[in-house]
């Protein structure tokens, strides 16, 4: 089983407000980061990212779904160690799924500790 890099807390700036964060706070913005990235948008780190966004507009059905799912398990297995992705979930009402918008939820570990993060399309 892969292990979580653990080293000091990442800090980054908050992406809306430029304050400075850390901890889940830095996690859940680089989650949310990564695969909302589309891969080859990134002019020095073209295979950062993931699949996700080419995939927003497909037809909502089963095969869909797992391509998302392997998406985002694929770009936090490749782009963010501090995470181990135990599994994602579609949480998602069957009347929003039936209107296109889907929820998911990624749970992990985060330096020892269960995490759990929502994720809107």
């Amino acid at each position: 089983m892969p292990q979580a890099i653990k080293t000091a807390q990442k800090l980054g700036n908050d992406r809306a407000t430029g304050k400075l964060i850390g901890g889940i706070d830095h996690l859940r913005q680089s989650i949310h980061d990564i695969i909302f990235t589309p891969i080859g948008s990134c002019v020095m780190r073209r295979d950062y990212g993931s699949y996700l966004p080419r995939l927003i507009d497909s037809p909502a059905n089963a095969d869909n779904l797992v391509k998302i799912y392997a998406s985002i398990a694929h770009a936090l297995a490749t782009w963010e160690p501090r995470l181990i992705l135990e599994r994602v979930i579609n949480i998602s009402t069957k009347a929003e799924s039936q209107k296109g918008r889907f929820n998911f939820e990624i749970q992990g570990d985060y330096l020892g500790d269960k995490v759990r993060f929502e994720v809107a399309l």
